[in-house]
């Protein structure tokens, strides 16, 4: 269970939860043999899921415009990691462009 600071996330009832790790982009929860599932984690709008409306555990316990993440196979749970400061773009920062070119901001 990923922990921050030897403090597990809150469980739900119907959910897994895992803290992310710094930069974690897939899945790293483990099935029956072992393997790690390495489903890609993408930003859960579970206000707009049917099956979480039914349910209503998440939204009861985190309110309506928590950040969570959910594993795209296994539907585990990803809390974002207090200690990432890049705000909500899973996917990271990017690089900066070896050509040294510069575009112009649309207006």
């Amino acid at each position: 269970m990923a922990t921050v600071d030897g403090v597990a996330p809150p469980q739900l009832p119907k959910h897994k939860v895992k803290i992310k790790k710094l930069q974690q982009r897939s899945c790293n929860e483990k099935d029956a043999k072992g393997k790690f599932c390495g489903g890609h984690l993408k930003r859960w709008f579970y206000t707009t899921d049917v099956l979480e409306q039914a349910c209503g555990d998440v939204e009861s316990a985190w309110g309506r415009d928590a950040e969570v993440y959910r594993c795209e196979h296994c539907k585990t749970l990803y809390l974002p990691n207090p200690e990432d400061v890049r705000g909500v773009n899973v996917a990271g920062q990017g690089q900066s462009s070896i050509f040294g070119l510069t575009v112009p901001a649309k207006s």
